[in-house]
């Protein structure tokens, strides 16, 4: 988890201090600071959360605006069956990569 540290900077020449101010004649305010490594970290995994969901929006997109001919519905469904199953499983890979938690439950079941 990301922990801010609260630190000290003053407003006119921008210098940085902690915990506590100085008794000099900078004027300070309370600035919020995190750990560069922290930054990059949470920055791939919002990288990549953002592909995921262009990735999954996509193909929602495609579900929404196909209509299957007549009599090919079934084989429209399982063509997008077979596509999303290929989509997760990148999805999964990628998530597994960055440390992002990805979704593992069932599939849904058809009657």
């Amino acid at each position: 988890m990301t922990e801010y540290v609260k630190a000290w900077q003053c407003i006119g020449c921008g210098m940085i201090e902690a915990p506590q101010t100085c008794i000099g004649v900078c004027e300070y305010r309370k600035a919020e600071l995190v750990y560069a490594f922290e930054y990059e970290r949470v920055r791939a995994q919002a990288a990549t959360a953002i592909r995921r969901a262009n990735s999954l929006e996509a193909l929602v997109h495609q579900l929404a605006n196909t209509t299957p001919r007549d009599g090919g519905w079934e084989r429209s469904y399982l063509a997008m069956q077979d596509q999303a199953r290929h989509k997760l499983a990148a999805l999964m890979s990628d998530a597994k990569d960055c440390g992002i938690p990805a979704a593992t439950s069932e599939p849904a079941t058809t009657r």
